[in-house]
């Protein structure tokens, strides 16, 4: 069996998923612009719904009498953290698998544009050049957006956590003295 002939058999075999999936990620970078504008809006009117949960649970924690409340603040701050992170990790996928499919997209059709030329065939070399290029406009694209979703989200996610920490120093600087005299025996 000839290697050139299953690496392209490989990769006409990827061509349908590599577009499909391109288009799906376009999808979800379409919604996740929507709900980041949406965001947007709200934190311009001052809404901060997790903000204001996350300072509920810190204050129910200062004021739990049978736990120790540094530990379940620090529980909640490190849930919020975590939930942070996690929130960014498909935005942190599209910032790559965009570009990376756009590049499989041009590359694979690409290859069949070359076979048309060869064969004098400028019909299919136009037609396999423009999906060629679409696939790397929409995989750029992707990036860039979900890029740019990803920078103002993490700097809005750094700017909430600061909140919640000075808003958790605060909640045990008022906390019931007894958990203090407990360690003071």
């Amino acid at each position: 069996m000839n290697p050139k002939f299953v690496l392209e058999q490989v990769s006409q075999l990827l061509f349908a998923p590599v577009l499909l999936m391109l288009v799906l990620l376009t999808a979800w970078t379409l919604v996740a612009l929507g709900m980041f504008a949406r965001s947007a809006v709200g934190r311009w009117r001052g809404r901060r719904p997790a903000v204001a949960r996350l300072a509920a649970e810190i204050d129910a924690a200062a004021a739990a009498s049978d736990t120790d409340a540094d530990l379940g603040i620090e529980r909640v701050l490190a849930r919020a953290e975590h939930a942070s992170l996690r929130s960014l990790n498909a935005v942190r996928f599209a910032v790559r698998a965009g570009p990376s499919l756009g590049l499989m997209g041009t590359l694979i059709p690409m290859a069949a544009a070359l076979n048309g030329l060869a064969r004098g065939d400028l019909p299919a070399l136009a037609e396999h050049m423009v999906v060629a290029f679409s696939a790397t406009i929409v995989g750029i694209a992707i990036g860039v957006v979900a890029h740019v979703i990803a920078m103002v989200r993490e700097g809005w996610q750094r700017e909430d956590l600061d909140a919640l920490r000075l808003h958790a120093e605060r909640a045990l600087r008022a906390a019931p003295a007894s958990g203090s005299k407990e360690r003071a025996t």
